[in-house]
């Protein structure tokens, strides 16, 4: 807590003085005084810290998240980041549908099952089932704020307040260690940059910079979700 140093000295000096004018129990009063001070000191502390119950809470408050994407993939090899350009929208309950627009369009949707990729006869589950339904799972939880299954698989730690908070996820299983060196979140009310830096040390930067919370689907997000 910023300010609370000098704060305890203040407050220390004052109850010396005060003591030795009056002449009585100056121990007694001192302690008593440390104790007061101490307590206000802990429940201010309490009051205003941020944890991860309330971020979960925070993040799943919309039905409905809306907005831009950008992302960017960082390869070792290539002096510039591949740049990718679309729009999302992420449903509580039911998943993800991330539409790229640049430099190609191409529809994805990501939900418990995996990910399925939108063709001319509909959507196609791609292959690689076991993989892609982990990470997208993990993705999911991600966006979702589900603190409780990210914990499965990383080491959660999370600094900031409700409006402006980062959380590091450093994997603990052998499968993700394998993949991921460290994953950073970015937010406030809602998730705004997420950043994945790979063990070879490539990395994947998303932006999501003007996110909107939403009460319900559109008629045709809704089919996409139901096809």
């Amino acid at each position: 807590m910023p300010g609370c140093p000098s704060f305890w000295l203040l407050f220390l000096g004052q109850a010396r003085k005060s003591d030795a004018r009056e002449g009585a129990q100056p121990k007694r009063k001192l302690t008593a005084t440390i104790g007061v001070t101490l307590g206000l000191l802990l429940l201010t502390s309490h009051a205003h810290a941020f944890d991860l119950d309330q971020l979960s809470a925070q993040l799943a408050k919309p039905a409905v998240v809306r907005g831009s994407l950008i992302q960017e993939k960082h390869l070792r090899a290539l002096p510039m980041p591949l740049t990718s350009r679309g729009q999302f929208v992420l449903s509580r309950d039911l998943g993800l549908l991330w539409q790229l627009q640049s430099p190609l369009e191409q529809d994805y949707r990501i939900d418990s099952q995996g990910i399925a990729k939108r063709t001319p006869d509909g959507w196609q589950q791609q292959p690689g089932q076991d993989v892609a339904a982990q990470q997208s799972r993990l993705f999911l939880a991600v966006l979702k704020g589900d603190h409780s299954g990210l914990a499965r698989d990383f080491e959660l730690q999370l600094s900031g307040s409700s409006d402006a908070w980062q959380l590091s996820l450093t994997p603990h299983s052998l499968l993700l260690k394998q993949i991921f060196e460290r994953i950073q979140i970015e937010g406030g009310a809602l998730v705004k940059r997420i950043e994945l830096r790979e063990t070879q040390g490539d990395k994947t930067v998303l932006r999501l910079p003007d996110s909107q919370p939403g009460d319900a689907l559109s008629e045709q997000e809704r089919r996409d979700f139901a096809d």
